[in-house]
């Protein structure tokens, strides 16, 4: 059984927590976080601790504490050093460019896709074929990420298409004659 939930989180200087009913508010230097917290799980703020305490002997009432533990801590880690997502175009003629609040993308099809820029969220693209996503929250990057891998997954038989930069991708062998 994990044990995740009774490692308490570290509070570094300049974030600001705040404990509601039923929510966990973290303000730091890159942005503000909000989460709500399950009845089964207490949260304690003690100095420059976050501690999670389960509120019964259940194995779920162990596991939600280790979930809003985990959440918890990546909202620390976003609001003082923030997430960061790297996307690769390979093909030919695919590319890439962020246009005002936009990132225009070339991929093959007979128009090109345009995909809004979420609030909370920065792209970047440091070359045409490559995509960098940063932002506070790890949920909305990831998400931001998978959107837009989604337009044009790779594929398996030359590898074409939008990965993760360091995504693996099994490449299959052609048909022979």
């Amino acid at each position: 059984m994990s044990r995740v939930a009774n490692n308490p989180v570290t509070v570094p200087n300049g974030v600001e927590v705040k404990l509601d009913e039923g929510r966990v508010s973290i303000k730091g230097p890159k942005g503000q976080l909000e989460c709500k917290v399950h009845p089964l799980v207490k949260v304690v703020h003690e100095g420059k601790e976050i501690r999670f305490e389960k509120q019964g002997d259940t194995p779920f009432a162990a596991a939600i504490s280790g979930t809003i533990r985990a959440l918890v801590n990546n909202m620390v880690t976003g609001v003082t050093g923030g997430f960061e997502k790297k996307l690769t175009i390979i093909g030919v003629g695919y590319r890439a460019a962020v246009q005002g609040k936009k990132l225009n993308l070339t991929l093959g099809f007979s128009h090109s896709l345009e995909y809004p820029i979420p609030d909370g969220v920065t792209i970047e693209t440091p070359s045409q074929t490559d995509i960098v996503i940063k932002g506070a929250d790890k949920q909305v990057v990831g998400q931001v990420a998978a959107e837009i891998r989604r337009f044009r997954p790779p594929e398996p038989y030359k590898g074409k298409g939008v990965r993760l930069a360091d995504e693996h991708v099994a490449r299959k062998e052609a048909k022979k004659k």
